[in-house]
């Protein structure tokens, strides 16, 4: 565990000591996981570095995410798929909408929080569009067969299954072992929270808000949320803006550096720690960080178009021989593990307590999930 320069409420983990571990049950492999496990009980976050993965990935599907998203609306409401929930395939921006709006007990959580902390009033729908690529090995058998739909390849993109395949894997993989490092931190037996990964409804889910469009003092893109899934995992955006809260009640302006990874805990790993894990809460918003860099990206396109290509900055990227500055979108590289439809999320081991069963009780997580999109107007 080292300092994160960028972000001291979030330590960096490297997974490379506990992957290289010849004994990971040994003394400093529990220490480890149960700093880890530690970190996620009281920020609902981590960072990791892993060293299969590399900043060379998350960029590369980040550009072909940048260039899907700058496309027409019209061509990519071909990929639109509302019969199915929007669990494949694109979901436009106005479609989804935070639980915030009609949820009262969220509102009044929000409200609790000191002033400094509180989050952006949610206006309406998220102004954001997300597209959804299913990620790992489906089950031949569900009773959730639209959670477990056959992808949507855009018609523009040869190359787009390889390049989601490769990012999903890393994030899948890297998603994986921390499952297993939280399950030793925790006491838990080994496995037990990666195995209801397993064959389950994984979604890649990049997120592109248009910042010309939306880009303004007070414009909120993603609002204030806990993702419903087992484990959320990012790369490092382009654009910042993402804000979180630690379960003091603290709110963090989440940075991650360059070669680390995000996660954040999802409401099906909230269920089966009886709430020793909480989901995390976070929004993507408009900041005095965003704004900079918005900034400095215009700069970069104003120095392409007029030729001053050396000067176009570190954004930039280079086609047909010439340096063209990225699409002034702010693209999340998103992806949310999710526990097998079938498997029923209870509380294991020591935090299967009688108050945590009463408050988490035995539920499907197919049928937590139709709940949960029914909430935020994806189902229907």
């Amino acid at each position: 565990m080292e300092v994160n320069p960028l972000c001291p409420q979030l330590p960096i983990f490297d997974l490379g000591a506990y992957l290289s571990a010849s004994e990971r049950s040994s003394p400093d492999m529990v220490a480890l996981c149960e700093a880890l496990a530690r970190c996620l009980h009281e920020t609902s976050a981590l960072v990791i570095r892993d060293p299969r993965v590399h900043e060379a990935d998350n960029k590369r599907f980040l550009s072909t995410m940048e260039r899907y998203f700058s496309q027409s609306e019209e061509a990519k409401l071909q990929d639109v798929r509302p019969e199915l929930h929007h669990q494949v395939g694109a979901t436009p921006g106005g479609v989804e909408k935070p639980r915030f709006l009609k949820d009262a007990a969220l509102q009044a959580r929000a409200a609790a929080l000191p002033p400094e902390s509180r989050p952006v009033p949610v206006p309406g729908a998220d102004v954001k569009w997300r597209f959804f690529w299913r990620a790992g090995p489906r089950p031949e058998e569900t009773s959730y067969a639209e959670l477990n739909a056959p992808a949507v390849i855009p018609a523009a993109f040869p190359d787009w299954a390889d390049v989601m395949d490769a990012w999903a894997e890393h994030m899948l993989r890297a998603l994986r072992t921390v499952a297993d490092m939280a399950a030793l931190g925790l006491g838990l037996e080994p496995q037990s929270l990666s195995r209801l990964l397993n064959h389950a409804p994984h979604l890649l889910a990049p997120t592109g808000t248009d910042l010309l469009r939306h880009g303004r003092p007070g414009a909120v893109f993603a609002g204030y949320h806990a993702d419903l899934n087992f484990l959320t995992i990012h790369g490092r955006a382009r654009f910042p803006g993402l804000r979180i809260w630690l379960r003091s009640g603290e709110r963090v302006e989440v940075r991650v550096p360059q070669d680390c990874l995000l996660l954040q805990v999802g409401k099906q790993l909230e269920w089966v720690t009886g709430g020793h894990l909480r989901a995390g809460y976070h929004e993507v918003v408009w900041t005095e960080a965003l704004e900079a860099a918005l900034e400095a990206a215009k700069k970069a396109h104003r120095c392409f178009e007029l030729g001053e290509a050396d000067a176009a900055g570190p954004g930039a990227s280079r086609h047909d021989g010439a340096l063209a500055p990225g699409p002034l979108w702010r693209v999340s590289s998103t992806l949310f593990g999710h526990a097998a439809s079938d498997a029923v999320l209870r509380p294991l081991g020591v935090f299967g307590t009688p108050q945590a069963l009463r408050e988490y009780p035995p539920t499907p997580a197919g049928e937590q999930v139709r709940q949960e999109l029914e909430a935020i107007a994806l189902k229907v």
